[in-house]
């Protein structure tokens, strides 16, 4: 199951207090509570959606034999979903090669995470993150062996910390950030947080705003660097290693290359019905438009092909598409993991999901480097800082309103130069905001120095 910090951290303490032992005590207690809270709902989806189905016993720190059975040293990555794991998709190799001696596991809480994680090169093998119970903790330490951990964005867990630092492992945060909806309630705990804070050795944090946050938060100043967002490097990389093969996707989709396409990427409750209200008005002026649409959850791809059904769409789920003629739909409902990604390149227009709603929106990056003219909504802040950017650089077009949306579309879709003028101005700054990747191994090699001998050492 997925027990995030934030919420035991805000069930636990409403004031501050003085930290004593006790506090781990009533911390681990809290988890208990919130796992007995959540177990329903963690029924229901592993009967509805298969979801947690296998995973169960890893949380409880039981890891599969092929998980270092020989107890080499290693280094421990924990990514908690797929934005995280793509972050260090241009870290994970420069780990390998500059600790060639140890050996690189990875673990993620969510089953999507894990999927994508399966396909990053230079990963000795993946497990799902036990709760953060020192039974469960110490158990998997024992067969790990980390020397090196490494925690993505937030994933700030007191009891894994607190006996790494009892057993001299090492300990950095990279990408670290706090989102705008998250910094209220840390704060509230903030003086639990001071103490979990001397367990880290260093943080890497994407900005100056992250870097104040995670000071204010408890982390010492000098464990403090600004480094930038893994992202950039993460998605340039990628561009940069794949060329794109729009018309090979096509095919692939049994769709003309000449088709206007709109996709709509990791949608949430509560967007579908005003993009496809906005696509149904689209489509009276340009009858070839082609709608992909991409839950940001593939279990709700059921209830999206529905509504696109009962508003009279001809709609088909992409695991559905006829392999040997064309595919004679309107929308395209996205039910694949890890392909929305690659998928954007064959864009004319993309709208960002999770902006129209208080969902905190998704990455720019992903459709931004194929170029393409991004628009999203008004909430955007888990990504604030990268959205501001993009706008500030005239490469994005925010919308404020689901009534918008019509508009916004239309007006990239209809206008070529503006469109291309857009996507260009996207490309260009994913390429010019690279380096992060070399700035975070410099702080980790100032506590963790690398392997005598390996190729890319600072």
């Amino acid at each position: 199951m997925e027990v995030k910090p934030l919420n035991v951290y805000s069930k636990m303490f409403r004031v501050g207090a003085t930290i004593t032992p006790f506090m781990y005590f009533l911390y681990s207690l809290a988890i208990v509570c919130y796992a007995v809270l959540v177990a329903p709902r963690v029924i229901y989806a592993a009967v509805r959606h298969r979801k947690y189905v296998g995973s169960l016993v890893e949380r409880c720190g039981q890891l599969p034999v092929a998980i270092n059975p020989k107890r080499e040293i290693s280094i421990w990555v924990h990514a908690v979903s797929v934005g995280e794991v793509l972050a260090v998709r241009a870290l994970v190799p420069a780990l390998r090669d500059r600790y060639p001696n140890h050996r690189l596991w990875m673990s993620t809480t969510t089953k999507t995470g894990r999927e994508v994680a399966s396909t990053l090169k230079g990963i000795d093998g993946l497990f799902y993150f036990p709760l953060d119970l020192p039974p469960f903790v110490k158990r998997v330490l024992d067969q790990v062996r980390p020397e090196l951990f490494l925690m993505v964005e937030t994933e700030l867990w007191p009891n894994l910390l607190r006996h790494c630092a009892r057993r001299g492992v090492k300990t950095v945060l990279v990408n670290g950030r706090i989102s705008d909806r998250s910094y209220p309630r840390y704060r509230l705990v903030r003086r639990f947080l001071t103490r979990v804070f001397q367990e880290v050795d260093c943080c890497c944090a994407q900005s100056k705003i992250a870097s104040d946050r995670l000071i204010s938060l408890g982390a010492a100043p000098q464990h403090v660097t600004v480094t930038g967002n893994l992202k950039f490097d993460a998605w340039a990389q990628f561009s940069a290693g794949d060329s794109g093969n729009p018309d090979g996707i096509l095919r692939a989709f049994r769709m003309a290359t000449n088709r206007p396409i709109l996709i709509a990427g990791s949608t949430h409750p509560g967007e579908e019905a005003s993009v496809l209200n906005a696509f149904s008005r689209v489509k009276q002026r340009a009858p070839q438009v082609l709608l992909v649409i991409a839950p940001r959850h593939p279990e709700r791809s059921e209830d999206v092909l529905a509504m696109c059904l009962d508003g009279g769409f001809k709609a088909i789920r992409r695991s559905e598409l006829p392999h040997h003629e064309q595919a004679e739909a309107d929308v395209v409902v996205l039910d694949t993991v890890g392909e929305l990604a690659t998928l954007f390149q064959i864009a004319t227009v993309v709208f960002l999901g999770g902006s129209l709603v208080p969902s905190g929106g998704h990455n720019v990056l992903e459709p931004a480097l194929w170029g393409k003219p991004v628009v999203f909504g008004p909430y955007m802040s888990n990504f604030a800082e990268i959205a501001e950017l993009f706008l500030e650089n005239r490469a994005a077009r925010q919308i404020e309103s689901p009534e918008e949306l019509e508009v916004a579309l239309w007006d990239l879709l209809s206008d070529s130069a503006r469109s291309d003028a857009l996507g260009a101005a996207a490309s260009a700054l994913v390429v010019t905001q690279r380096g992060a990747t070399e700035r975070s191994l410099a702080e980790i090699a100032a506590v963790f120095p690398p392997t005598s001998g390996a190729s890319g050492g600072c």
